[in-house]
């Protein structure tokens, strides 16, 4: 299972970097590979300011469907333009090319809240 340790986590299995004031997020590997083939990736969210836990999209696979959690609060800047063709991307990059959006973070201090890789690791 791949677990970079650069990243910050959450219980619900979503990642995030951040870079300034702008974070990026995606589902964690351990996530696509539980939601099995993804099939298509829904995010209405663009331009929407929203909370720590508020739902910014869904993610569908072949057998299923689960909602996208915001990490941390913030605006929904850029969803990943390449999932609308390739949804596929999460399950095959989740940390890279499958992210799937850029926020603008409204408080840095809720980074403070959120998993550390190693205890990621222990919560799967």
């Amino acid at each position: 299972m791949n677990i970079p340790a650069n990243l910050k986590y959450t219980n619900d299995h979503e990642w995030i970097v951040l870079d300034g004031d702008v974070a990026t997020v995606g589902i964690t590997d351990f996530a696509q590979s539980e939601l099995g083939d993804i099939v298509f990736v829904d995010i209405p969210s663009v331009g929407e300011t929203l909370g720590a836990g508020e739902v910014f999209g869904s993610i569908e696979a072949v057998k299923t469907v689960a909602d996208a959690l915001m990490p941390v609060g913030g605006e929904v800047l850029e969803v990943n333009p390449e999932l609308e063709g390739a949804p596929e991307l999460v399950n095959k990059d989740p940390y890279g090319a499958g992210w799937m959006v850029k926020i603008k973070v409204s408080d840095a201090s809720e980074f403070d809240t959120l998993l550390s890789a190693e205890q990621y690791k222990e919560i799967i």
